[in-house]
Formats: structure tokens, sequence, C-alpha cells
């Protein structure tokens, strides 16, 4: 395969050769030259455009999603335990069954550009595997597009219903490949049982951890302690995530700082999802200490939130929006969470960020998971949000201009 015209991360016009699914060489575009692969479907015309490595979206709700159906009143409540009471009356319903809405959204989301995906898939006693049974379905129908990790979830927590646990065991031995876990003070109101059984299930079954932190301050801290705890005991370097943790930097300086040294000798990843909570570490002190960070849609159109539209540029516009960033570097910063920062956390053989001017995913050797879109920069890109797209997933164009390529 062949990249013909392109500019990596916003560089020198350059073609780009693909042998299988890696990057061959990296070469400055000849206009005059005849391409090296003939076959009309096997050269891709940049036309100029921008070659950024392909979205991975690391915290994305795909059980939930009402994308495609029509738009409804939000009709949840405060807190998490009353938004999923109002999901459970509500997601039995819907116009179209879920394993069409799951992989319909999958597909709007390759279409626009990402090609790995971490979604949670709840189970209760409520769904039991239900959900969980339809992520795993749309990661197998587009298992030639992208590439799907599906997490064990326990939305309504494990403790306050009886079988919960057993739930989560059965969808690991059905596939889960993270087991996620939910404010454990809040929620189950009992931390030490509550990460007992996901440290465990973690442990027996050889899967990493993803933890869902809603909790505020000194709770939210707390919890995290507990987790950092169970991580170094266990040898869990480099297998657990904190997801959300909106409140972690808003105790004191010398208490952000020392959770983020903690994050990055263990190797704990965060995930976020853009929120405009303030009291979040800060984004650049975390790629600055090598911590691995990426970046997700949450829900999409769901019973919890009328937000979420499957693509992960406009969620980069919205980090770099939140975090009040103006500099380019900042928010190609952004661009490099939503992209090769999400992909080092669900691929170690990626490595995270090394600071607020690394530019990573664009070398030879690189996986060639790959995204063409129109902009004069990577932050005109983020900026104005084309939609001249082509979109490959290790080494195959799997979508062009918004639509998924049928093979």
């Amino acid at each position: 395969m062949l990249i013909r015209d392109v500019r990596p991360w916003g560089g020198e016009r350059s073609d780009v050769e693909l042998s299988g699914t890696r990057i061959a060489a990296i070469r400055p575009h000849d206009p005059a030259a005849q391409p090296v692969a003939p076959q009309a479907d096997r050269v891709v015309e940049g036309r100029g455009r921008l070659l950024l490595p392909s979205f991975s979206d690391v915290h994305v709700h795909l059980d939930s999603t009402r994308i495609g159906l029509p738009f409804r009143p939000h009709t949840g409540g405060p807190g998490v335990w009353t938004m999923m009471l109002n999901d459970r009356e509500n997601w039995r319903s819907a116009e179209v069954p879920l394993q069409e809405r799951v992989a319909g959204t999958l597909e709007r989301m390759i279409a626009r550009g990402t090609t790995r995906v971490r979604s949670y898939a709840q189970v209760d006693v409520d769904c039991r595997l239900e959900k969980f049974d339809a992520v795993m379905a749309a990661k197998e129908e587009f298992a030639g597009q992208a590439e799907v990790q599906v997490m064990a979830f326990p939305q309504a927590g494990i403790l306050r219903e009886k079988g919960t646990a057993d739930h989560l065991e059965a969808s690991l031995k059905a596939g889960a490949e993270v087991i996620g876990g939910i404010d454990p003070c809040t929620l189950d109101r009992d931390p030490k049982g509550h990460l007992d059984v996901v440290f465990g299930l973690a442990e027996k079954y050889q899967v990493e951890v993803d933890i869902h932190l809603h909790e505020p301050g000194h709770l939210g801290v707390f919890s995290t302690d507990l987790v950092l705890e169970r991580t170094r005991a266990l040898g869990m370097q480099g297998k657990v995530t904190m997801s959300h943790a909106y409140e972690l930097g808003s105790i004191s300086e010398s208490v952000s700082r020392r959770i983020i040294d903690d994050f990055a000798e263990l190797d704990v990843a965060m995930a976020t999802v853009a929120p405009s909570a303030r009291g979040q570490l800060s984004l650049e002190a975390l790629t600055e200490a090598g911590v691995r960070v990426g970046l997700g849609e949450d829900g999409q159109r769901d019973y919890w939130s009328p937000y979420g539209n499957c693509d992960m540029l406009d969620r980069t516009w919205q980090l770099a929006f939140t975090n009040n960033f103006r500099r380019d570097e900042l928010i190609e910063m952004s661009l490099a969470v939503a992209t090769v920062g999400g992909a080092s956390i669900m691929s170690h053989d990626v490595p995270g960020l090394a600071g607020v001017a690394d530019r990573p995913g664009l070398a030879v050797g690189d996986r060639a998971d790959l995204l063409l879109v129109d902009g004069e920069t990577p932050t005109s890109a983020v900026m104005d949000r084309g939609t001249d797209r082509t979109v490959l997933h290790d080494g195959v164009v799997v979508a062009d201009g918004m639509e998924l390529v049928r093979r």
C-alpha cells in the first residue's frame, strides 16, 4: 500500500509506504514519481491532507447508545445510582434492538476515524450478560475494521445486588478482556469488599482493571490510594487504568504531585472524557511524568446524557476547550492523547507520551492505523473538524468520506 502526498502530523508532503500492518517507509513526496504499487486499490491519494494516527476511544459505553435513534428528552436524575435506574427503565424499550444500535454506533465511530475502542459493557442482575453479548457481537462483526476491547463493567456496583460478582465472572469466562470497578466508597460503601472482588477476578483471569471514579476530593484520593496499594501488592504495574477521577487534583499541589508520581511509578494509566469539571489532575503534568493518558467519548446520546456523536475529533476539541488550551503545542498534545495516548493504554507495544512536545505514532515500524483528514495544521484540524477523511486499520482502508468501505 502506498499513501501518496500526505503531511504526517502537518509536516512536509510525503509518500508513505506500508508493508502489511506497519509503516515501511516515509519519503519526501515526488509529484513526478510513479506509484510503486500500481493497483488502484493499493494506492491512497492523500491530496495534501494531514496524516495522523487514527483515534483510540478508551472510554465509551457502546451498550447504552441511542445514536441513530430519534432524539428524546433527558429523564435521568442526579447521582450514579439514580441515573443507572433511569437506564434500566428505558434501555429495553428503544426503537431498535440493542445489538443493532451497538453495531451502528461502532460503525459510525470507525467511519469518523476511530480504530481502537475500549468499550464498557454493563453486567448486573438486571441485564445479566445481554449488554455484554451485544458489544461482543459488534466486536466480532467489525473485527476487520477496528480493535475492540470489551470491559465487564458493574455499573450498579458489585455488592449492592446479590449475584453481580457471579455475572462478572461469567463475562470474563466469555471473553471480557478488562474488569471494571466503580466508586468503591459511594456506590457499594465497602471499598475493601468492592476492590477485593475486582482485583481478585483480575488476578484469577489475568485481565486488566479499569476503575470508574466519580468520588469527590479526599474520598476520591482515598479510593485511588487503595487501588494503588493493590496494584503494587499484586504486581499489576501497567495493567490498571483510572477513568474520570475528576477531583484527584482538587486537594493540594503536593497531593496532586504525589498521585502523579505514584501513577508514573506503577504505570497506572488515566482515561478522561474531557469534562468541564474543576480539580482535575493537570494533563500537562501527567504527560510530562510519562503517565499514559487516553481520551474517550463516554456515553453516546444515551439515557445518561444527550452528548456524544461518535466523532473523536469533536471530543479532542472538547478536551482542548475544557482545559482552556490556546497554544498549538497544547492543542496538539490533546490530539496526541486522543490518538497514540489511548493506543498506549490498549496496546503495551505503544509507548505513552513523553511530554507536551511529544508527537509519536508516525514513524517507520509503527502500526498502520491511520487517519487522513483535511486541515492546514493539526491545530486547525481540531478547530475545523473537517469531513474529508480516509481511515486505515492495519494497513487497509476501512472508511472513506465518513462511510465504511464495504468489502
